[in-house]
């Protein structure tokens, strides 16, 4: 492959040019043909409503910032591999695929959540009301499959802090009920860089009056991937059924697995190496063979009775098992060290909870009571990653300890409609988080580790909105935050001493929104904007061979303004628009470290910088024309400015833009239903770094992003 240049730290003219045009073209497309469908009869929207709040009221009318997107906008044109495919149109959140499954995509909402180096934090995921995020904070979307989901919503703001620790956003799934008669399908989908999935899915009723609904999936998806050493394999498998136990009674089962047999660890890039060769690794990489497996199995059920025309009660109850092996690439000699935990993390997890909640409802009043209880018991293991002169194995014990982490979190919400045009919410959370650790590697070199801690905060939040008009909404709401340590930030302490690093505090913060939602001519469109104080935020400290440790640095300021659009420009032509901008900045200097291990902090970090891994500004849009006869072509296109890598801000991976283009076709012939798609990806070949590494120790900043892809896949359904 031919050597390149460095990329620049701010987007080239070329790319500003793109990223301007782009939105221009959008926005011309989306404008004046909104304006005409205004002065003509106004088409009659059906009320969308969401349950993320924990009531069933019209988005349109809920004081908050949220997005609702249906299954087949998610599906659409796309792989169905991963989370990320299909949020792009919901402005405040950006979701980048890593390419690289031993880490998972990286998900933030409002900034919340950049730092994270694998799996989701700072954002609380649920899929058909069941935590994908664990009680410390920690999550992961792994086990999602695409293929069966009915609906996303995604809350940002403060109504999110009503979810409790970690909840900086709040990203909401459900499985597609059955509809309609029963139907089966498979489909099948290749790509570049070897991408292969297949996949199937069933839904009906069954039984006396439909008393039994399913909704069955399952998939496989493997990769050479796009970097050396990045192939991976994956196989999920996710079941809904529900009975109708009465007249006011309904018990839903949900149980999922998902299994990564082994996916290969690419770590990051130097600035220099991707500059030589995207598609290289680090030689640490080849060397100690660096890859993740994981196993999980998780269920639940959810009984919801109606005891009058006022009163419902909902019962939820889940328990799962996960079990993860990680090879890290941390050298032999760091590893001597007799405090050192090991190359190797073995952890072994078993998690379980419920929430129990009541909820009354009058003409004018709604009220929502409940208590969640979430409980983790983690084993973990460490062990070097070499056994004698050969690296990548597991070798001798390290570490061994039993920690728990446990929240039992009672909260109240209400609605008020005082008149029509009103809507008046609020709500308070009391959330108690409580952490321990038993150590079982003690030797006389490695002292006894166990210790504990316990976090609390009170979470009230209070938001309005009023009608203008039939097709004008203003809204305000704040509230309070909080954010725990998860288990892997307290993992490690930066002096390289054992145990778990319990002088980390939680971060706190105080959020205010205002914001538009309007329709007009067929078309829906919102403005919000905001801003989030945080104390005591939580910070990389040290971040080397895949291993980080954190810290509480100052105060820190999120304020920004999202806005998005969607309309339907004639009967077979549709655009969607969202934008953002974010200023995310520490206001107060702190120390950082230069070294690991850091027996103390000695890097000024100064006020005034961004927070890395947070773009300033974001844009995407789309257009897709779906004429007769089956077709249907679509447009997409991103922008996204320059991120910071560090806290320094010494270095950032440049903004960029590009574009995708897909087009599909279905064929009805009786029961059944033929589609096929082609798409791709990053249509002008451009280089970019998908995602950064925050604070790297050995400067591997830089995920590469593929350059351009193509996609095929065809899907075939049955009707009974």
């Amino acid at each position: 492959m031919p050597t390149l240049p460095p990329r620049q730290l701010t987007p080239p003219p070329r790319a500003r040019r793109r990223a301007t045009a782009f939105g221009l073209t959008v926005l011309a497309l989306v404008c004046p043909r909104a304006q005409a469908q205004d002065a003509a009869t106004p088409q009659r929207l059906e009320p969308v409503v969401i349950t993320a709040t924990r009531s069933e009221t019209p988005a349109f009318e809920v004081p908050a910032s949220i997005t609702r997107l249906d299954g087949e906008a998610l599906r659409a044109g796309r792989a169905q591999v991963n989370l990320s495919e299909g949020l792009g149109s919901v402005p405040g959140l950006l979701a980048r695929d890593r390419q690289n499954y031993a880490q998972d995509v990286q998900v933030s909402v409002r900034g919340f959540g950049a730092r994270s180096s694998f799996g989701i934090r700072g954002v609380r995921v649920y899929v058909d009301d069941i935590p994908a995020t664990l009680p410390d904070g920690q999550g992961q979307v792994t086990h999602i499959e695409l293929g069966t989901v009915g609906r996303a919503e995604v809350l940002r703001g403060p109504f999110s802090a009503l979810y409790g620790n970690s909840s900086g956003g709040v990203i909401s799934l459900y499985t597609q009920p059955p509809e309609g008669p029963a139907r089966a399908g498979a489909s099948v989908a290749v790509g570049s860089d070897g991408l292969r999935r297949v996949a199937a899915t069933a839904s009906g009723n069954a039984g006396e009056g439909n008393a039994i609904g399913y909704t069955l999936g399952a998939s496989r998806f493997t990769t050479d991937g796009f970097r050396d050493h990045s192939a991976a394999e994956r196989r999920l498998a996710n079941a809904r059924l529900s009975w109708k136990l009465g007249a006011d009674t309904r018990l839903t089962l949900v149980a999922n697995t998902v299994e990564l047999p082994e996916a290969q660890d690419p770590l990051g890039l130097t600035r220099a190496q991707w500059a030589a060769n995207p598609r290289g690794v680090d030689a640490s990489a080849l060397s100690f063979d660096t890859r993740k497996t994981m196993q999980q199995t998780q269920g639940g059920l959810v009984l919801e009775h109606g005891i009058d025309a006022a009163n419902l009660l909902r019962v939820m109850v889940y328990q799962g098992h996960r079990t993860t092996v990680q090879f890290q690439s941390i050298p032999m000699a760091t590893q001597a060290n007799a405090l050192h935990p090991g190359g190797v993390i073995d952890l072994a997890r078993d998690y379980e909870g419920a929430d129990l909640r009541w909820r009354w409802k009058s003409p004018t009043v709604t009220v929502v009571a409940g208590l969640a209880a979430d409980a983790l018991r983690e084993q973990r293991v460490g062990r070097q990653n070499f056994i004698g002169s050969t690296l990548g194995v597991a070798g001798a014990l390290r570490r061994n300890e039993t920690n728990r982490v446990s929240n039992a979190d009672p909260y109240l919400q209400s609605e008020w409609r005082p008149t029509p045009a009103w809507l008046v919410s609020a709500g308070v959370r009391r959330s108690r988080v409580s952490f321990s650790s038993a150590d079982g590697y003690v030797t006389p070199a490695n002292p006894d580790d166990s210790g504990s801690a316990r976090y609390t905060a009170t979470l009230p939040v209070l938001g309005a909105s009023y009608a203008l008009s039939t097709g004008l909404r203003v809204y305000a709401t704040a509230g309070r935050g909080f954010e725990t340590p998860t288990l892997n930030e307290l993992a490690y302490r930066a002096s390289g001493a054992t145990g778990l690093n319990f002088a980390l505090q939680p971060a706190t913060s105080r959020s205010v929104e205002a914001g538009l939602k309007a329709r007009a001519g067929g078309g829906e469109f919102t403005l919000a904007v905001f801003e989030t104080t945080t104390a005591r935020e939580i910070v990389t400290q040290t971040n080397l061979g895949g291993r980080a440790t954190f810290q509480n640095a100052g105060a820190t300021r999120r304020r920004g303004l999202e806005a998005s659009g969607e309309v339907v420009l004639t009967p077979t032509l549709h655009a969607q628009l969202a934008a953002t901008w974010l200023d995310a900045t520490y206001r107060d200097g702190f120390l950082s470290c230069t070294a690991t291990p850091c027996a103390a902090a000695n890097q000024p970090v100064a006020a005034g910088n961004r927070i890395p891994g947070i773009a300033r500004s974001a844009l995407t849009g789309s257009v897709a024309w779906q004429p007769a006869g089956g077709w249907r072509l679509t447009l997409e296109g991103r922008a996204l400015s320059r991120v910071w890598v560090n806290d320094l801000n010494t270095d950032a991976a440049a903004g960029h833009a590009t574009l995708a283009a897909a087009a599909g076709h279905t064929l009805d012939l009786g029961a059944w239903q033929l589609a096929t798609l082609l798409r791709v990806d990053n249509l002008t070949n451009r280089r970019y770094a998908g995602s950064v590494i925050v604070n790297d120790g050995n400067g591997r900043f830089f995920e590469p992003a593929p350059g351009r892809t193509w996609l095929a896949s065809a899907s075939l359904t049955r009707r009974f």
